[in-house]
Formats: C-alpha cells, structure tokens, sequence
C-alpha cells in the first residue's frame, strides 16, 4: 500500500516485487500511461490491471494494455456494497474482435459472485435488455450494507424493495452486461433528451491531445441546459475549441456536443480520484435551480433532432 501515488514509486515497486496486478482510478492509470518515466523500467510481471472509481474509457483500457502489455478491465462498485458489484473482465470461451473486446472491457460489465445486479425503471420492473434502455442499477448481495448508522430516512430511501438503490443510470444488453449511463445527478437534460456527460467525456477523452475532461450542465434559455466541457491538454500538446468540437461532432450527435469548451489547468477531485462536478457547477456554470429530474424518469416533449441539430450547428 501506497501513501502517496507517485508514477515513479509505482513503476518501481512493480519492478523490483514483480507486481503482476494492480487496481486504479482512472487518474492514475492515465498518469501511469502519459508519465515519461514508464520506459525506464520492466513491467513484464504485470498479468492484469482493474480500473474502477470512476468510470473508464475505451481508449483508456486501450493505451494501458498497449503500455503495460497486459489484460485491462473496468470493475464497478460503491462504498455501501463493501466495495465491489461487478468487473468486465472477459469471461472465458468469449470471442470478440480488438475493437469490441476493448468497448466491452470498458463496460461497468457483469455482477461477480455473490452479487445481483438489476437495471430497473422507476416501477421496479427490469427494462428491455436492448442496450439502450436506461433504468437505475439496484444490487444485493452479502456484502451490501443492511444501511446508514443511525440515519434511517436515508436508509429507507436507498434500500426500498429489498435492493440497493445506486443511484446510477444505465443500460443493459442481452449477455447481462451493463454500460453506467452516468449518475442521475449528472445527466444533463437539454430539451427534454437525457445526454450523458459520461459519453461526452469519452468522446473527449478519445482526442489524442486531451488529458482530462469533465462535462457539466450550463443552463440555457431555450433548451434549459446545455453541455460545457472543462478540458485538460497533455503536456507539450496545442488544441484549439474548433478542432475539439469539430472532433466530437464527427462522432457524437451535434445536440450532445458541448456548446462551450474551457481549457483548464486542473480539475478538482476527492482523495480517489473521482471530480468534484459540483464545485464544477458551481465554479464554471453556476448551480441549476430548481433541481432538475432526468427524463429517465418522466415524459417530456422532445426535441427533433433535426432542430437539436440545426441549433448546434
């Protein structure tokens, strides 16, 4: 155990104890992946590396198995569920291409064992297992919490229906395995379409130039909000806000691009690694009040996307 995350300290316990695994934030895995002393030292022990804490990307688990030449996979899980829920880590005799290996390896993936894992609409009924429908990931298992010390209001909130309610939105797929949409705190509603930051940011994050990013809601007079992205760039590298918008707009719909980008030499996070988008909000777009309710669970008029289209352009 590390007091200090230092690139150099890791690579060089890893060399000199022949590490073969290790678990990660996204942080410091992108640290590990962009830091130039990497090439100094052997870390051919190293059979297999789990990120978790916050979600990953596909070019992420892409560049750390280039780096380190080894296996790299998502895990998910939360503090009350002690801590782990499910890992993507390839299940044997399964059989995909790079490109779909890599997606599938940045997915929130599949419950271990001793854990179920339901995505749900607002009923409590489990959605279509389409991938594309989005509900709430509730969980059970021996090692979700029976609830908060002493705070059983907020206890009957979260642990309703004998599950666990994460407070996380996502998608199933006919194999079970789940994609985290993004917390419903943070999905962004913009003329009554949900836009996950989560995605946006992924899209971001796949610019060879940028290091970090987060996206927030901004709010907005026509389509109530709209997605900003505060953006790191790596070292050494120049980016401008056209050639990165015009990048996202090559693979994302026009209406999820952020309609504002801000380079930034920091982002504010907690002790793992996870951003603060509350002081984000706060800082860069000032908070949204009334608070705001995804679509996820309610109808509202939607926007064409001719018209989402049309005003992103």
């Amino acid at each position: 155990m590390l007091s200090r995350f230092t690139c150099a300290e890791v690579f060089r316990l890893i060399e000199r104890e022949r590490v073969d695994s290790l678990s990660l934030v996204p942080i410091m895995a992108a640290a590990l992946v962009n830091s130039p002393d990497r090439q100094k030292y052997d870390l051919s022990s190293v059979q297999w590396i789990s990120i978790g804490g916050a979600a990953s990307s596909p070019t992420l688990i892409s560049q750390m198995e280039q780096a380190f030449g080894c296996e790299c996979f998502a895990g998910y899980g939360l503090t009350e569920t002690s801590p782990v829920l499910s890992t993507a880590r390839m299940k044997p005799g399964v059989q995909l291409d790079d490109e779909n290996r890599i997606v599938a390896q940045a997915m929130t993936g599949y419950a271990i064992p001793g854990v179920e894992l339901r995505v749900v609409d607002p009923n409590g009924e489990d959605i279509p297992r389409d991938g594309k429908t989005m509900g709430e990931i509730v969980a059970r298992g021996d090692g979700v919490m029976q609830g908060y010390w002493r705070q059983p209001a907020e206890t009957a909130q979260v642990m309703h229906g004998g599950w666990f309610h994460t407070g996380d939105v996502a998608t199933i797929d006919e194999s079970g395995s789940i994609l985290i949409v993004d917390r419903m705190k943070d999905i962004i509603v913009s003329g009554g379409e949900n836009i996950s930051s989560l995605e946006v940011e992924k899209v971001l994050l796949a610019h060879p130039s940028v290091y970090e990013a987060a996206v927030i809601p901004i709010a907005d007079e026509k389509w109530g909000e709209i997605p900003k992205a505060l953006v790191i760039v790596k070292p050494g590298m120049s980016l401008s806000e056209a050639e990165l918008g015009e990048f996202c707009r090559a693979r994302i719909a026009h209406y999820k691009c952020p309609r504002f980008i801000e380079f930034v030499e920091s982002l504010p996070k907690t002790a793992t690694g996870k951003v603060l988008k509350k002081n984000l909000r706060r800082a860069h777009g000032g908070d949204l009040h009334p608070p705001k309710q995804s679509s996820v669970h309610e109808n509202r008029p939607q926007a064409s996307e001719k018209e989402r289209s049309e005003e992103s352009a």
